[in-house]
């Protein structure tokens, strides 16, 4: 009987992830265009399920920090990626910005994402609110992508495995395609893999995807007791870029099933000369200090305080700019507390911001609560959307006083279309269709890169015209 059941396993699919979530995870999404292309036609040979290439942090750091232009990035991939599908990270409602925008907005993001060259959009919302995810959802459907929708995977008192099921059963019925079980902070150890990819295979008909990070050490198992279990797809980074906050290595996945029914059938020669071309960027981004060596290691602490790799750096950075770096553990022993009061979400973009600033304040203060964030408020407001609890009611009061007014609808259902309004105000800098939405999800940030675009090309201009006259020699 287990021979056969041996025999029925599939090749496993691999999604590669340095070209987003890898950098973003070690070296905060700095790798520029430029360093990348060059191994585009390499990696279109691989045999990857997708590339996940864009979306996440890559929109806000391109514009803000490497003053590139987001949409010329995928359409070079698209170019370049011939047989391969392109993927991105969508935050639902919130896209790729930090609060819920209008459907009109929503809509629009997706159809150009798509036109632009994306295949599979990973659609994820940081309290597993469904409601926030149904436009984007349906955009994706309309558009023909792969509409993934991603569950932000947590622990706590209502994250029970029937939590899951139930959930699972509830995104086919709005229509996905497929989805995948985003583990952000290490959390989902070995045995629970099995548990969790067997009922959700039995749950759905959909394909299940596992993304997860190396954060806590147990990444590679996880994902060995997950395609034991019949995962359909695992998230891989070529090891130059793996380990530590980032993913699993590719290589040694695919090194692990050789020879087995879950064979990827992948190159490693092939995988070496990629790795090769990216050693050189880990290597300078470890000399320039950009690359902390302390997010290459193990945190334990992760499966203490489930607090992504992301957010105990940005937890680190508030505490320094405070020289209060020795409030640390007081900090991260607050964090689960804080999640609880406002209702236990899964820590994830947004929340974890909202939840780790929270808690520095708290602790610095000395009275907890005694100053709340906007996004505090807003949370507690229902702004956010539904949280699985709900929230502490003594700490609501504190916070937003006697009587506040509550959002119980989906937030967007408050949001008037902003299109036209976006459209206007950012008019003067338009030079394509796509701009409308890098204003509409920074306006500040994209008006910087706008007025730099521009003069970058009166630079050049400047430059032909001046050769063109005899002031140069051609």
């Amino acid at each position: 009987m287990e021979d056969r059941k041996w025999q029925r396993k599939k090749p496993i699919k691999i999604t590669e992830t340095i070209l987003r979530d890898a950098h973003q995870s070690l070296i905060a999404t700095r790798m520029t265009t430029e360093q990348m292309l060059p191994i585009v036609e390499k990696m279109d040979k691989v045999g990857y399920h997708s590339v996940e290439c864009w979306g996440g942090a890559t929109f806000d750091a391109s514009l803000r920090f490497l003053k590139e232009d987001p949409w010329e990035r995928l359409r070079k991939f698209r170019d370049g990626f011939k047989n391969t599908k392109l993927q991105m990270l969508f935050r639902g409602q919130n896209i790729l910005g930090y609060r819920p925008y209008a459907d009109d907005v929503v809509e629009y993001f997706v159809q150009k994402s798509v036109a632009n060259g994306i295949d599979v959009i990973r659609i994820f919302d940081c309290l597993n609110d469904l409601r926030n995810l149904q436009t984007a959802v349906t955009a994706a459907v309309k558009e023909k992508a792969d509409a993934q929708v991603a569950l932000s995977y947590t622990l706590g008192d209502a994250y029970t495995l029937d939590y899951w099921v139930d959930i699972a059963k509830k995104i086919e019925d709005m229509g996905a395609t497929s989805i995948c079980l985003k583990d952000m902070a290490g959390l989902l150890v070995p045995y629970k893999a099995t548990e969790m990819i067997e009922a959700l295979k039995e749950a759905t008909s959909l394909p299940i995807q596992l993304h997860t990070h190396y954060t806590s050490g147990v990444a590679s198992m996880t994902y060995l007791k997950a395609v034991e279990a019949g995962v359909d797809v695992i998230d891989t980074a070529m090891s130059p870029f793996a380990l530590g906050t980032s993913q699993p290595a590719t290589e040694v996945m695919v090194e692990t099933f050789k020879g087995t029914p879950y064979d990827t059938g992948f190159d490693q020669g092939l995988l070496s000369e990629i790795a090769d071309h990216f050693r050189p960027i880990r290597d300078a981004a470890l000399e320039s200090g950009l690359l902390n060596p302390k997010n290459m290691g193990v945190n334990i602490k992760t499966l203490l305080y489930q607090v992504p790799g992301g957010m105990l750096s940005n937890l680190t950075s508030q505490l320094k700019e405070q020289n209060a770096e020795d409030k640390y553990y007081d900090v991260l022993e607050e964090v689960p507390r804080v999640r609880k009061d406002l209702g236990e979400p899964p820590l994830v973009t947004p929340s974890s911001q909202i939840v780790g600033t929270q808690a520095v304040f708290n602790v610095l203060m000395g009275e907890r609560y005694k100053m709340a964030t906007k996004e505090t408020k807003d949370i507690l407001s229902g702004k956010y959307g539904a949280t699985v609890k709900p929230f502490d009611e003594e700490v609501k009061k504190k916070v937003l006083g006697e009587n506040p007014e509550v959002i119980t609808c989906r937030p967007a259902d408050l949001i008037p279309d902003e299109l036209d309004t976006l459209r206007k105000e950012c008019a003067q800098w338009s030079q394509q269709d796509e701009d409308v939405l890098s204003y509409a999800l920074f306006p500040q940030v994209a008006t910087d890169f706008f007025k730099y675009r521009e003069a970058q090309q009166t630079k050049i201009d400047q430059t032909m015209a001046d050769t063109k006259n005899g002031s140069y020699p051609v």
